[in-house]
């Protein structure tokens, strides 16, 4: 099991089934690493499967490089963010969860497949029909990364209706 991470608020803290399902509401994530000298943050579209994402990219570029050297991650999940004003105070009621974890060069074909599979029927299912043309075509030239999640904290800010 992932190890929870202790938040200042405890009142906002949340369990990992809640974090889990912030990952799988969640269009986009932010994955954070270190190239050693400075940050370095990119936009991921991604689907989970049990306790670890994937996502694909290009097999070139500045992340694989860094992850090549340090596949230690963060990566951020926003599935709710509703700018609102209560009672004189300007907030935001949101879900977010942040886990911790490696990231790991997918080789296996099988493995490469089911994830392709999996991202495309959480952001196109009605495309289905077209998957296996689409991935013939683009197969060898996609990378397929997964995060194996180690540590997580979640948190939920809810408006005074409904608490």
């Amino acid at each position: 099991n992932m190890k929870q991470l202790e938040l200042r608020r405890k009142d906002r803290q949340k369990d990992e089934k809640f974090a889990l399902e912030v990952v799988d509401e969640s269009l986009f994530a932010n994955i954070s690493m270190y190239d050693g000298k400075e940050p370095y943050s990119v936009v991921i579209s991604h689907v989970r499967k049990g306790e670890s994402i994937y996502f694909h990219c290009a097999k070139v570029g500045r992340k694989i490089d860094i992850l090549k050297e340090n596949p230690r991650v963060c990566v951020s999940f926003v599935s709710q963010n509703i700018p609102t004003y209560e009672k004189d105070n300007f907030t935001t009621l949101f879900k977010s969860a942040i886990f911790y974890g490696n990231a790991v060069f997918v080789s296996d074909e099988n493995e490469k497949k089911e994830a392709l599979k999996i991202l495309c029927e959480k952001y196109l299912p009605e495309y289905m029909e077209h998957f296996d043309s689409a991935m013939k075509r683009s197969f060898a030239v996609t990378q397929i990364i997964r995060i194996d999640f180690e540590s997580f904290s979640a948190k939920e800010k809810r408006g005074k209706v409904g608490e």
